[in-house]
């Protein structure tokens, strides 16, 4: 069995969505990471960059345990140990990957940044707020044409897309319409209708 180290945020929920989509099994551990146990000792030993999400594997490549953190990672991690959701073709692998990076390094980072200056910063910081929304606007409009051409982010449901999903669902968090993005809006209408990113989404209770 699995184990998952997680809370209830979007980079955690990649992960579960995966899990359930797979139908793996597997044992949640809560790391509430308002309370700093991210940086329990023990749980450092999992995840030494003390982020969640993280997952220990007892059946490892080589059948030995495996310890795995950075969500995208697990995800491609997960890919190979399933053979799932990770297109077969060398196209569309890459074609995925891309995408998935494109979550890594754009999606997630700038829809963070705009998270917390709209609702945790201490004060209120025009410029900051300004930058972050105009950018998470921009990948919106990048996403928005893509899925305009194609039904999923490659052209099949993948890793990719369960990555970007939980982004998406805070859409009000970071104050975007997603009627501004029909394209946007129906993806993301057809990726919450699938049962196993209900059950991940609800993850970790």
């Amino acid at each position: 069995m699995i184990e998952l180290y997680t809370w209830g945020t979007p980079n955690g929920r990649k992960v579960s969505i995966m899990l359930e989509e797979c139908g793996l099994p597997y044992r949640v551990h809560k790391v509430d990471i308002t309370q700093g146990e991210q940086f329990a000792p023990s749980y450092l030993a999992i995840n030494p960059n003390g982020k969640i999400p993280a997952i220990v594997d007892p059946d490892g490549p080589d059948g030995k345990p495996i310890a795995m953190m950075e969500s995208g990672a697990i995800l491609v991690y997960l890919a190979g140990k399933t053979g799932r959701f990770l297109p077969a073709t060398d196209r569309g692998k890459y074609e995925a990957l891309q995408w998935l990076m494109f979550q890594m390094g754009g999606v997630g980072p700038m829809f963070g940044q705009t998270h917390h200056f709209l609702r945790y910063a201490p004060e209120k910081v025009d410029y900051a707020i300004g930058r972050y929304t105009k950018e998470t606007e921009r990948l919106y409009g990048v996403l928005n044409a893509r899925l305009g051409r194609h039904a999923y982010l490659p052209d099949e449901y993948s890793i990719a897309d369960m990555a970007t999903y939980p982004w998406v669902a805070r859409h009000e968090w970071h104050e975007v319409a997603l009627s501004s993005y029909p394209n946007v809006m129906r993806w993301f209408k057809d990726i919450a209708n699938r049962p196993a990113v209900q059950r991940g989404m609800a993850v970790p209770g």
